[in-house]
């Protein structure tokens, strides 16, 4: 077969198989593995692994304008798209925060009309429900006929108890059209509770971050949060889970049949609450804070049991400058880090070399678990013939140590600034194009899709 690119030689890697093919691709698709295939461009992967590119559906980039609450993070779809092909990432889901009144399609349309012009990987978008009036409520079906298959809240917020039975049925009206509700689970008047508890006293420098948002307040929220799951039905997706606790309380649903579902993030599976007592510890805040090292353990755990379904970064990046604000405490912080460029790398070093996890496994919890839950799969989320050529040759012997200067997000710094980490991808293809590749991104902002998507698949 002649094909626009042959990738030739590698190893193939999906959620369930690893062999030696040559892959064919034309036009943005997949469409011969193995065989005989003649191409106008080639690629050697000989001795390395070919992966499906990753998805990370939760990441937050600076739109049109600042949010309501005056948070503008350091990368926008462009720089942010930059940094996630340079990791292996081809697919980004964006956080659609509406503005008083708005519409979730009309969030949505701003959002896309803007992504449109910057975009290097493709997105998709969830739309943030704060208000979960009987309009919006109304809107989800329509929602979802225009390929937008979730709805996300935060329970972490002042208006949530007193609107819960709005919440609720916004999630069950997801459910019934097979949709996906993403939910942020802390307790807002435990958090309020502690972080005053803790400025009264004197005591709201960073250090003392983690006993401003402690455990309990993550599992109180997640048992909630089960529970609108099993009344209704409707699959949830809980977000950046940091605890065993609150692992706990899903694995034991999991186990009952409830449809929930649970992403973790590299902060919580690489470093724990004593990073806090550095004297930049304030860099590493994010919601819900570091743990400690028995949780780490118990979520690498969760990521080979299954009770884990998905890693995400929840790219939320600031510059140094603006974490290390000395007029910021435990009650004014700045959440989130910057992790699109290192996620892949890091799992792969310190997840599949270390024997953790195996590279099957890393595949379904960066790629085809998340296509699968965001109505991807199978067009993204796995190599197959007809797929989008969404790929990522990898060097597993490459070592280099990760250094400030290296990050193409604009945040200016990694978190992981000094580790040494074996395994890099060297060239990312994007829909058939070649979007990375030695280090330098090739593409051009514009050139990534938003992608409509179908309902929640089980895994």
């Amino acid at each position: 077969m002649d094909v626009d690119l042959v990738v030739r030689g590698g190893e193939i890697v999906t959620a369930d198989s690893r062999y030696r093919a040559n892959l064919g691709i034309r036009g943005e698709h997949v469409v011969q593995i193995g065989g005989e295939l003649e191409g106008a461009r080639e690629i050697d992967a000989r001795g390395k692994l070919i992966l499906p590119g990753a998805i990370d559906a939760h990441v937050h980039l600076t739109t049109d304008e600042p949010a309501a609450d005056g948070i503008e993070w350091a990368d926008d779809f462009a720089s942010g798209s930059e940094a996630a092909i340079a990791g292996g990432i081809t697919t980004v889901g964006n956080m659609t925060f509406l503005r008083a009144g708005e519409s979730m399609l009309d969030g949505i349309g701003r959002d896309a009309e803007l992504a449109t012009r910057q975009t290097i990987a493709d997105v998709i978008l969830h739309p943030v429900i704060d208000d979960p009036r009987q309009a919006i409520i109304d809107e989800i079906p329509a929602l979802i006929a225009a390929g937008h298959t979730d709805i996300k809240f935060f329970m972490s917020v002042p208006g949530f108890d007193q609107q819960t039975d709005r919440f609720l049925a916004a999630t069950l009206a997801a459910g019934q059209q097979g949709a996906l509700t993403m939910i942020h689970c802390e307790d807002f008047p435990i958090l309020g509770a502690a972080t005053s508890r803790l400025l009264a006293a004197g005591r709201g420098a960073m250090r003392n971050y983690p006993e401003s948002r402690p455990v309990l307040s993550e599992v109180v929220a997640t048992q909630r949060a089960v529970a609108f799951a099993e009344y209704s039905g409707a699959p949830i997706y809980v977000v950046h889970l940091s605890s065993e606790r609150a692992l706990g309380v899903c694995r034991e649903a999991q186990r009952r049949g409830v449809p929930v579902y649970v992403e973790t993030r590299p902060l919580y599976l690489h470093l724990s609450a004593e990073r806090f007592n550095e004297p930049d510890g304030a860099k590493y805040v994010g919601q819900p804070p570091l743990r400690n090292v028995t949780d780490l353990d118990a979520l690498w755990h969760g990521l080979t049991d299954g009770s884990i379904h998905t890693i995400c970064t929840d790219h939320a990046p600031w510059t140094l400058a603006q974490k290390l604000d000395p007029t910021l405490n435990v009650g004014r912080l700045r959440p989130g880090v910057e992790n699109l460029q290192t996620m892949l790398p890091m799992l792969y070093s310190e997840g599949v070399r270390t024997g953790r996890i195996s590279l099957e496994r890393l595949v379904a919890l960066t790629a085809t678990n998340v296509a699968r839950l965001f109505g991807l799969y199978p067009r993204k989320g796995t190599i197959a013939v007809g797929s989008d050529a969404d790929l990522v040759i990898w060097d597993t012997e490459e070592k280099r140590t990760i250094r400030d200067s290296d990050m193409l997000s604009r945040a200016g710094h990694s978190i992981y600034s000094g580790w040494e980490v074996t395994g890099w991808p060297i060239t990312t293809i994007r829909r058939g194009e070649v979007v990375f590749d030695a280090g330098k991104v090739l593409a051009k902002p514009g050139s990534g899709h938003i992608i409509p998507r179908g309902l929640t698949q089980s895994l």
